[in-house]
């Protein structure tokens, strides 16, 4: 496969890095679909590029591409890139329902997964509130690389949202992983899986490889100090404790 054109000049090396055995990869409108070639086989891969906000026609693009994927070849692993600036905030895409398109997107990953895909998402750029929510926080596994920026809620609105004021949320940022954004407090958290900082096609191999065993991500918060309470107090209403 020879790779397209993208529209955003860091793309094309980042595609080449993690696909060095080729990749057929088109952008339309900040979205970007196609295939891959890897070591370990043939992928799908979505995503999103130049800090797009999401909206109803992308998350439906997005969610065309999966289930095409999930249908002419159900176990061909799915790669998410991730460069978003969160949803758009549009009156059309407000009035045409974008949490119910973004549950189309979020439904198509899950049953990708339950017919055997691996989902592994990438962020490479930004990941904010609805725009990864929607699909690349629904990975088995999370992956960023160093320069990634990483936040599902920042601390103004967090702020607005919670009625706490913003000097509160700043000084418990400095302490607590939950209320600071950036990669190394997602992956204290144990949201993102590892940064990947080197040859990126041997870790994304490895991250293709690794087994899937549920959800952890609780119980790697737990492990790197970053969530000290949510493990525990899940294990303790599963038991009925709580």
């Amino acid at each position: 496969m020879t790779a397209q054109p993208t529209s955003s000049p860091a793309l094309a090396p980042l595609l080449d890095a993690l696909f060095p055995a080729g990749h057929a990869i088109a952008v339309h409108d900040a979205v970007l679909t196609g295939t891959a070639s890897t070591a370990a086989g043939e992928v799908t891969v979505i995503g999103t590029t130049d800090k797009i906000e999401v909206g109803v026609d992308h998350a439906l693009r997005l969610a065309e591409t999966v289930l095409a994927s999930t249908a002419a070849d159900p176990q061909r692993p799915i790669v998410m890139l991730v460069d978003t600036a969160g949803q758009r905030l549009a009156r059309r895409d407000e009035l045409l329902g974008i949490n119910g398109y973004f549950a189309h997107l979020a439904q198509s990953l899950d049953l990708a997964r339950r017919r055997g895909a691996r989902l592994v998402t990438l962020v490479y750029g930004e990941s904010v509130s609805g725009g990864f929510l929607s699909f690349g926080l629904m990975a088995d596994r999370i992956h960023a690389l160093p320069s990634a920026q990483v936040r599902v809620m920042d601390l103004r609105a967090m702020a607005r949202v919670t009625k706490q004021p913003l000097e509160k949320l700043q000084a418990l940022s400095q302490s607590s992983p939950v209320f600071a954004p950036g990669v190394e407090n997602y992956v204290a958290m144990g949201a993102v899986q590892s940064v990947w900082d080197d040859d990126l096609a041997a870790a994304l191999l490895q991250a293709l490889a690794a087994p899937v065993d549920g959800d952890r991500r609780a119980a790697r918060g737990a492990e790197r100090s970053g969530r000290g309470l949510a493990a525990s107090v899940a294990a303790r209403v599963a038991a009925g404790d709580a």
